[in-house]
């Protein structure tokens, strides 16, 4: 059996050369630590210079060691035989001998490219690509693609099932797993792609529009290291659930540097909550919004209607809609935001009041009077009618407090937005209290922009200040006696004082990466920006997220078809046109990897006997079922009755009930009834195979089995658009059931 002999050899060969990448992996892994450790011994001593050395050494070898921690799984995946003779190993991370003899590429680099472009038509100098499946640490399978026709006859060429279908049938787990191994040529084209200007990757369900954002921005981390390190990247997606399903895949491409935000938490303290009802999330999302928070801003400016007595120390000053009105001008005329141009306001008022009352006290006393009257500044900046008048008229004031007053008193709202109508007024109005939605996010920035800094100090004297100083110095006195011990157990001899552990603390926040200094900072300018189902955003969203990266570099994912917000967009030169004009170019994916054809197809007849103009990309697979509908009288008991036979088709993978906003109490209750633990939110969880959820909440994710309820719901208006049904029914990988006690929607039953 020569043929046997020589596959076994091959992959003998192979486990030897994987095992050895394995070990130097640990190498460099026991080195990172070793230095990180020696690091953490050194007591912050020295200079400032010194202390903040020792912190960026810190953080480095951290980045590195969580670098070298996370390409553990599948560590290398493929082998190029080339033309000259030379075998180039693929893999997560470029490796090297420390005399620096390369033992595999980094898949981003362009060494590495011709793994994913190279065909049997164009060779790129490639006899073979050679697919490494892995186990744990083991190679387990290897598969070959010959591309030099000689090598056809050449019995070490090992063929399998196929590294792209075996990944495409595994089940799923609940974590989105990154594809680097299996990148196909219009993915790894798209991949590749400049960093300047906008790219939008259009494609239907299925196609890797959200595994191409990922590896888009884990390749331009790399190869626009210098750039992008210290601006960073910001990659957003649609909910915290499709955060969750995406978090590990960044890190297993090698970089954990990227800021990973959902739509609702753009706005850094505040976590927000999908708006409830569709025609205020369209009325908040228009542009013309900007203009609204602009006047409510500007309103908050006020000129009072006539003259106002002012007591100070016993005496009257009087405080005239003209001065007022004079020196807001001067205020606002310095550019500066709202709460930075109050202390121009606040400066001009308090030395025309000093004047007025430097005067009413020269008169009272006689002309020849040359008393110091250096302390009347001081009078009327401490005097209570004083503080209040300014504050009436330019009050402090936070994004938050803006809006909460702004949509909780209907006059506010009237004067910031008259050209809405009574009725859009009426609609955008609630309590005070109301939890913060994803449609306010975009609002609360602008405010924040607006108004700028509120200066947590203004207005405290400089005891006030030296006071708050003592305490804090009298904190740090009482935290060094829990830190003697640790001092002890580093070795660390000599004395520190409060003062320098409070400069110590301050220093320590140069040990925070770009990436985690971004995550709290609003104004923080990214230097790339990645959004994934971008068809839902608003136009204050783009407008937001516009101003969250000055250099135009995004990178636009998603699918019009898919779009279920009445704020999102209809094409993509609406999203566009008003931030970048034309200067955006569109990539399209044409290749369904995720969804059986079976399934492809009933989802596309459905979504065009609807109305809807869809892109129907070609699956790669049949799948072994048909779509099943299920008519049925009562709802939940058809459902439970079907649940165990479809958990039998998902064995050990995730199955999803997709339902209509009002059925999802009751229907996620009664599974839970039977199911218990098993059920769970978003892409389940440890233990949950089952989830309950919406097709808003189903975006973005894949299931192994997912059941319809009522998919005749989903086409409804206050469904909003077709886009419901069609998301729902794309989202499995191997069987769809709908179940409906009404009317089926036409074209799924072919």
């Amino acid at each position: 059996m020569p043929e046997l002999s020589s596959a076994h050899n091959e992959l003998e060969h192979e486990r030897t050369y994987v095992a050895g990448l394995y070990r130097r992996l640990d190498e460099l892994r026991a080195e990172k630590q070793r230095q990180l450790d020696q690091v953490r011994r050194t007591i912050a001593a020295g200079s400032h210079q010194n202390r903040s050395e020792r912190d960026a050494f810190a953080t480095m070898y951290e980045d590195r060691l969580a670098q070298l921690n996370a390409v553990d799984d599948r560590l290398v995946f493929g082998r190029l035989d080339l033309d000259s003779g030379e075998e180039r190993y693929i893999g997560r991370i470029g490796l090297s001998t420390e005399d620096l003899q390369q033992l595999m590429v980094d898949w981003r680099a362009p060494e590495a490219g011709t793994f994913y472009q190279a065909t049997a038509f164009e060779r790129m100098g490639v006899r073979r690509r050679r697919h490494l499946i892995l186990s744990s640490r083991d190679v387990a399978a290897i598969e070959d693609d010959v591309l030099d026709a000689s090598m056809l006859t050449d019995s070490g060429s090992l063929q399998g099932e196929g590294a792209l279908l075996a990944a495409l049938n595994s089940r799923r787990t609940g974590q989105m797993s990154d594809i680097v191994g299996t990148i196909q040529a219009e993915q790894d084209r798209i991949i590749r792609a400049p960093l300047p200007g906008v790219v939008v990757v259009q494609g239907g369900p299925g196609t890797g529009k959200t595994a191409v954002a990922l590896h888009r921005a884990a390749y331009l981390l790399y190869t626009h290291r210098e750039r992008l390190k210290s601006a960073g990247v910001l990659l957003v997606g649609p909910t915290d659930a499709f955060m969750k399903y995406i978090e590990r895949v960044l890190p297993s491409l090698g970089e954990t540097g990227v800021v990973m935000a959902s739509v609702g938490s753009l706005m850094p303290g505040i976590h927000a909550e999908p708006e409830a009802d569709e025609a205020v999330a369209e009325l908040k999302g228009r542009l013309e919004m900007a203009a609204v928070i602009k006047r409510a801003v500007a309103n908050r400016q006020r000129i009072p209607a006539e003259n106002r007595k002012l007591n100070v120390e016993g005496s009257i000053l009087t405080l005239t809609p003209r001065q007022v009105r004079r020196a807001r001008d001067r205020a606002r005329a310095t550019g500066k935001p709202h709460n930075e141009a109050r202390a121009t306001f606040v400066k001009i008022m308090l030395r025309e009041l000093t004047e007025q009352l430097t005067e009413q006290l020269e008169e009272s006393s006689g002309a020849g009077n040359t008393a110091d009257r250096s302390y009347l500044a001081e009078d009327v900046r401490t005097s209570r009618d004083v503080r209040i008048a300014l504050n009436l008229a330019w009050m402090p004031m936070t994004p938050e407090k803006l809006l909460r007053d702004l949509f909780s008193k209907p006059a506010q709202l009237e004067a910031a937005a008259p050209h809405l109508t009574d009725a859009e007024r009426f609609l955008m109005q609630r309590p005070e209290d109301a939890t913060w939605t994803e449609a306010d996010v975009p609002l609360l920035d602008e405010a924040a922009e607006l108004l700028g800094e509120l200066d947590a100090s203004a207005g405290r004297n400089a005891a006030e200040k030296e006071q708050e100083r003592r305490r804090d110095l009298a904190n740090a006195e009482r935290a060094l006696e829990n830190v003697s011990a640790s001092l002890a157990d580093a070795g660390v001899d000599g004395v520190l004082t409060a003062e320098a552990l409070a400069e110590h603390n301050v220093v320590a926040d140069a040990r925070l990466t770009a990436a985690e200094r971004a995550s709290s900072d609003r104004t923080w300018a990214y230097g790339h920006v990645v959004v994934d189902e971008a068809q839902e955003l608003s136009p204050m969203h783009w407008r937001l997220l516009m101003r969250k990266c000055p250099v135009k570099s995004f990178t636009v994912v998603g699918d019009i078809a898919q779009t279920s917000s009445t704020a999102g967009s209809h094409s993509w030169q609406q999203a566009l046109e008003p931030f970048v004009g034309d200067r955006w170019q569109l990539e399209e994916l044409t290749v369904n990897y995720r969804t059986p054809a079976q399934i492809a197809e009933a989802a596309v007849r459905m979504a065009n006997a609807a109305g809807l103009v869809v892109s129907a990309p070609k699956a790669v697979r049949d799948g072994r079922w048909d779509p099943v509908v299920n008519r049925a009288s009562e709802l939940v008991p058809a459902l439970l009755d079907a649940l165990p036979k479809e958990l039998e088709v998902a064995a050990d993978g995730l199955l999803a009930v997709i339902a209509p906003v009002r059925l999802i109490g009751e229907v996620r209750a009664a599974v839970r009834k039977v199911y218990g633990d098993r059920v769970g939110l978003g892409a389940g969880g440890l233990g949950q195979d089952i989830v309950v959820i919406t097709p808003r909440e189903a975006k973005g994710l894949e299931f192994d089995v997912v059941i319809v309820l009522e998919p005749a719901e989903m086409l409804k208006p206050d469904s909003v658009r077709i886009g419901d049904l069609y998301v729902a029914m794309t989202r499995p990988t191997q069987r769809l059931r709908l179940i409906a006690t009404g009317e089926v929607p036409e074209g799924i039953e072919g």
